[in-house]
C-alpha cells in the first residue's frame, strides 16, 4: 500500500456536529469503507446501508448490499473500488445507515497522500462527539433522547440511561480508542 485517502464523515442534521476524520488505503472497496465508517462512528453494523453517488454517465447509483429479490438496483460494495469514484479532494457522496432511522452521512474526500511508514490503516485521526445509540429514532429521536437523559425529572430518564448502559456523554469521543475490524472477516459473516 502506498497511498491513502483521507475522509471527513459527518452525520447530517446534527447540532453540534458529529463527525470523524479517517484515513483508509486507496485500494479499498466501498464495503471496506462501510466497515471503517461503522467502526469510526461507533455504529454496530446491525442495519442496512447504502452509498448514494451521482455519476455523470450513469446518473444516481447505490452501492451497498444487493437486494436478494432484485427489487432495487444496488451494486455490491465489495465489487466497487473507491478509486473509481474518489479521484480528487472535494469528491463526495452520501452514506446512509439504518433506513428506518435514516442516519445520513456526508462523506468528503479531503486529501490523497502517501502512506506513512510503519503506520497501520485504516485509522481515525480526529472527530467530535459520541455516536448516537442504535435505534434511537434518527436525528429527531436522538434529540429527544438527549433531552431525556439530561433531565433527571423526565419520565424516561432512568429507562433510557439503563438502555444505553448506565451513562451517555454526548461530547465524549477519543480517536485513539477507535478499533477497526477486518472488512474481509465482516464480509464472511455477512455471507
Amino acid at each position: 500500500m502506498s497511498r491513502v485517502l483521507q475522509f471527513r464523515i459527518e452525520i447530517q442534521e446534527t447540532s453540534p456536529s458529529i463527525w470523524r476524520r479517517i484515513q483508509v488505503p486507496a485500494g479499498y472497496s466501498f464495503w471496506d469503507l462501510h466497515v471503517a465508517i461503522q467502526d469510526a462512528m461507533g455504529w454496530t453494523d446491525s442495519h442496512l446501508h447504502a452509498f448514494e453517488i451521482v455519476d455523470p454517465k450513469q446518473g444516481r447509483i447505490e452501492i451497498g448490499i444487493p437486494d436478494p429479490d432484485g427489487e432495487a438496483d444496488v451494486f455490491a460494495g465489495w465489487t466497487r473500488k473507491l478509486a473509481k469514484h474518489f479521484k480528487k479532494p472535494g469528491d463526495g457522496l452520501v452514506y446512509e445507515y439504518d433506513f428506518g432511522d435514516s442516519w445520513r452521512h456526508t462523506v468528503l474526500l479531503e486529501e490523497i497522500s502517501e502512506a506513512e511508514p510503519d503506520t497501520r490503516y485504516p485509522r481515525c485521526i480526529d472527530g467530535a462527539r459520541k455516536c448516537p445509540p442504535e435505534d434511537c429514532g434518527g436525528v429527531w429521536g436522538f434529540g429527544e433522547f438527549l433531552k431525556a437523559i439530561a433531565d433527571p425529572s423526565h419520565d424516561e430518564h432512568a429507562d433510557l440511561l439503563t438502555w444505553v448502559g448506565g451513562s451517555y456523554d454526548p461530547s465524549d469521543f477519543d480517536p485513539s480508542v477507535v478499533h477497526f475490524d477486518d472488512p474481509d472477516e465482516r464480509l464472511k459473516a455477512l455471507r
